[in-house]
């Protein structure tokens, strides 16, 4: 049976957490919740729900995501696939089992959910959000012969093909990170079309100004370190 295991970053989600928990399928051998220094109810409603739950005082994606793999290194048994997701419901976790399927079934190393238009809620994404993704993939498609879409958080990964690509981003840049990198190990992977719909709450990167430039800056600057590296 595949060993999966779901790292959840969460900052303020005290609302949605435990409905992201709850949709999980029962194919997932555990949930990890990283509380990112959280000053509501999320970490109590995280482990209510069900979920392993770790604090990370640092703010930022990629210092979460790098702590939920620093607790799976120190397990006695690794998973075979982790999957990303966000906290803010906006993703539909029963769709993890379409995630992880081409892993599954077709020894694909590395999927990611798009968020194609005709199966996104209406405003669900902000016109940044689908600028900076039609900009980011855009560029990796020119610089790199890249076929990716979209940089959705909502992505699974073979664990040792993860390792392999020694993530260093702390924040924004976090998934575009990967997928460069995936690209450059020529990794196999390949792209989902997911549902999507409003986030619960308000978006810490695109619902606001500086969240948006930072990510901005940040992606931007991914692609352009990438494509001067032989």
């Amino acid at each position: 049976m595949t060993n999966i295991k779901v790292i959840i970053p969460a900052y303020n989600e005290e609302d949605s957490i435990a409905l992201v928990i709850k949709d999980i399928p029962n194919i997932v051998s555990e949930i990890i919740v990283i509380d990112n220094n959280s000053t509501d109810a999320t970490p109590i409603n995280a482990k209510n729900a069900g979920a392993t739950v770790l604090s990370e005082t640092r703010k930022g994606y990629g210092y979460a995501c790098l702590k939920g793999m620093e607790y799976i290194a120190n397990q006695s048994t690794k998973p075979d696939i982790i999957v990303f997701l966000d906290g803010d419901f906006s993703d539909y976790p029963e769709e993890l089992t379409k995630i992880v399927a081409p892993i599954i079934d077709n020894n694909i190393d590395f999927v990611v959910g798009s968020r194609v238009k005709e199966l996104r809620e209406k405003n669900s994404m902000t016109p940044q959000q689908v600028f900076g993704n039609w900009l980011a993939t855009t560029l990796m498609k020119l610089f790199f012969g890249a076929k990716f879409t979209d940089l959705g958080p909502f992505r699974a990964i073979k664990y040792q093909k993860l390792l392999d690509l020694n993530m260093q981003d702390k924040t924004y840049g976090w998934t575009i990170e990967m997928q460069l990198k995936s690209i450059k190990q020529k990794l196999t992977y390949i792209e989902v079309p997911v549902n999507y719909k409003k986030r619960i709450g308000v978006s810490k990167v695109s619902g606001t100004i500086k969240g948006t430039i930072f990510a901005g800056i940040k992606i931007l600057g991914w692609i352009f370190k990438y494509s001067f590296k032989k």
